[in-house]
């Protein structure tokens, strides 16, 4: 019961799936279905990302990391928190944030964030913070990459490529240092072009 509300909404915004046409790509060309907990993480190129997430994983349900300003207003407020949505404080961001998606991961949901941080330049993708491998390190999940394509039409296709889940712990058969923290978010956003790379040159935007 606790889910019916984003259930009703991701119902609602069905007809999405029509409008965008979404074309998934992923390594090796072979498609996959995620299930556990995984930490999605996505190129921030706009307000709808949350959207193209949602249309990533139709088949599941999922929570999104959102800035602490949507939930100041009473009504966005009972909006984000029935639909699922963790607050962060960008600047800051706190043990509360960490501790909610950690929880979430270790109940074996599906949680979403932004890594940037805030919508890049020209769509192009900017370093990643290392907030979000400590948050898949305490919830013990892997980090599943995605990387957004922008639409410059609204006619074109939607189309989004899928990475393989990355375990942090598996990388270094230990609890990384900060440096190696710091290694992996460099990894990862390398992983995010390479990503793009699987998107043909002439539909990249």
């Amino acid at each position: 019961m606790k889910n019916w509300f984003f259930d009703f909404v991701k119902i609602t915004a069905a007809p999405m799936w029509l409008w965008y046409r979404p074309k998934f790509y992923y390594p090796g060309g072979k498609k996959q279905r995620f299930k556990g907990g995984a930490l999605a993480i996505a190129n921030h190129i706009g307000l709808t990302d949350p959207i193209y997430v949602l249309i990533t994983f139709w088949y599941r349900r999922m929570r999104f990391v959102a800035m602490k300003e949507f939930f100041e207003k009473p009504l966005s407020a009972r909006f984000f928190t029935a639909v699922g949505c963790i607050p962060v404080d960008r600047k800051n961001p706190g043990m509360d944030t960490m501790r909610a998606v950690s929880d979430a991961l270790k109940n074996d949901e599906l949680v979403a964030i932004f890594p940037e941080g805030h919508v890049a330049d020209a769509g192009a993708p900017e370093k990643f913070k290392s907030g979000m491998v400590l948050m898949a390190l305490q919830g013990q999940r892997p980090i599943l990459p995605l990387c957004l394509n922008p639409r410059k039409h609204w006619w074109e296709r939607l189309r989004i490529a899928v990475g393989e889940p990355i375990d942090v712990l598996a990388l270094y058969g230990k609890r990384p240092s900060l440096k190696e923290i710091e290694n992996v978010s460099e990894l990862l956003y390398e992983k995010e072009k390479e990503l793009e790379q699987l998107i043909p040159e002439k539909y990249r935007h």
